[in-house]
């Protein structure tokens, strides 16, 4: 399945000086959704702008935006077009209801972790957030994606975990239950940024990057079977569940980044027609 050609929104130029309406067509998939991605289809040569942030955009027009798992009010989408005419329309980000998750039997450590595991938590993150920094105009996304793994959804995103009783930052990822060894496969192509072994948090742990800022993680990994950057395609076999790292038992975390946005990748799976309110449309 791909993003194209589902849904058509037109702006109509006002522009008095004009005889007749230029018309500048703009196709959108996804959700205007807390978590939510939107992507989208220009006409090659036009810029794209959410607010004041020019949107990456590839040679035939294809981007991808993104929303927080708490934004909410409105957004104003702008078109400016190869002639030099400009068209936006606002969209009003829906919210969402989450859920809330208690965790039980953590190692104590794993909940609040010891101070001289600090140091190498950073470490971590910075690694995870140079693996997150790549950004090109490929559109990897752009065919759609597929389960990268068979079992029970066992947490969702935007979830708010209690563990051993001690509330903690929200889940941002799709979990997948599934046996220690289970295949993990790439739901969609990509290029390979990171691959670590045991992260303090994640344990083995592998980002993939789909393009222009859209990435995918896999994490509590037992077994990593791709090397950084290796290309890959929408079906290989990339990994295998685990329970390494903060972990209650074998599952499959898999988490999705649009630049610094944490977004949910069940959308991707579970997608419905796109919902956008046009609340204004402005010269």
């Amino acid at each position: 399945m791909t993003f194209r050609g589902r849904f058509r929104l037109l702006f109509l130029s006002l522009a008095c000086t004009m005889p007749v309406a230029t018309i500048a067509a703009l196709e959108l998939d996804g959700a205007a959704i807390q978590g939510g991605l939107i992507f989208g289809t220009a006409d090659p040569g036009d810029r794209v702008f959410l607010e004041d942030q020019e949107i990456m955009i590839s040679p035939e027009g294809e981007f991808v935006i993104g929303f927080g798992r708490d934004e909410s009010g409105q957004r104003n989408l702008r078109v400016k077009m190869a002639d030099g005419n400009e068209q936006s329309l606002t969209l009003e980000i829906a919210a969402r209801e989450y859920q809330i998750e208690r965790v039980e039997g953590l190692p104590p450590k794993t909940v609040t972790p010891d101070p001289e595991a600090a140091e190498r938590i950073a470490q971590e993150g910075a690694l995870v957030s140079s693996a997150r920094k790549r950004r090109d105009q490929r559109t990897d996304y752009a065919a759609g994606f597929s389960w990268p793994a068979e079992g029970r959804i066992s947490g969702v995103y935007g979830s708010q975990r209690v563990l051993n009783g001690e509330p903690r930052r929200p889940h941002f990822g799709l979990d997948i239950a599934a046996d220690t060894g289970s295949p993990v496969y790439a739901p969609a192509d990509g290029i390979v940024t990171l691959t670590h072994p045991d992260m303090y948090f994640s344990g083995g742990t592998l980002i993939l990057d789909h393009g222009q800022g859209l990435s995918s993680s896999f994490l509590h990994l037992s077994k990593i079977l791709v090397e950084a950057g290796a290309t890959v395609k929408q079906g290989d076999l990339i990994a295998e569940v685990g329970s390494s790292g903060r972990a209650s038992g074998p599952h499959l975390d898999w988490r999705m980044n649009w630049m610094n946005q944490r977004v949910d990748p069940q959308l991707l799976l579970d997608r419905k027609p796109l919902k956008v309110q046009v609340l204004t449309t402005q010269p």
